[in-house]
């Protein structure tokens, strides 16, 4: 439903807007923005290009705040270097409850809207992080604070819990 009404608004709307892009129209573009159908034409009288954005949708928060951890040089400097406390997100993608808690993870640290970042780690892929981290079990979800960490819990907990988890971290 909500796809068929941003394909209306896209119908109605297109072609309507001409704009010719300055620096700070562009920067506004971030990472979590995705723009479809950016169309370069000539104005005949001036022969100066016009772009008219076609469509552009504003993807999630949860994009700005949520990331996966590349190598262990990556973690040291977005999680342990960190000066926003980090949820530590270790998974699996074979672990049935991993694939539970994350959606569930990501929308309440979503909600704090940048007090908090979650950092996702492969076990498989980052064996020596897991080992590092005393990580035994999966889903196994830490908190990071200042390089260090602060709390931790193994398995799945629903949206109270997590809350509860991410104000104690925060501080609120």
């Amino acid at each position: 439903m909500a796809q068929r009404l941003i394909f209306k608004h896209f119908l109605s709307t297109s072609g309507k807007s001409l704009v010719v892009p300055t620096q700070s129209s562009i920067s506004l573009l971030s990472k979590c923005t995705r723009t479809f159908g950016l169309l370069s034409t000539t104005s005949q009288s001036s022969h100066l290009p016009i772009f008219t954005i076609v469509h552009k949708i504003s993807m999630s928060n949860s994009c700005s705040v949520t990331f996966n951890v590349q190598n262990k040089d990556d973690f040291q400097d977005r999680v342990v270097g960190s000066e926003t406390p980090v949820v530590v997100d270790f998974h699996a993608q074979w672990c049935g409850p991993c694939k539970l808690l994350a959606p569930r993870l990501e929308k309440a640290v979503a909600k704090h809207e940048g007090k908090v970042l979650m950092a996702k780690v492969d076990i498989d892929d980052h064996t020596d992080l897991a080992l590092e981290y005393e990580v035994s079990a999966v889903p196994t979800v830490i908190a990071m604070k200042n390089g260090d960490v602060v709390d931790q819990f193994v398995g799945v907990k629903n949206e109270d819990q997590l809350e509860a988890f991410l104000k104690k971290l925060i501080g609120t």
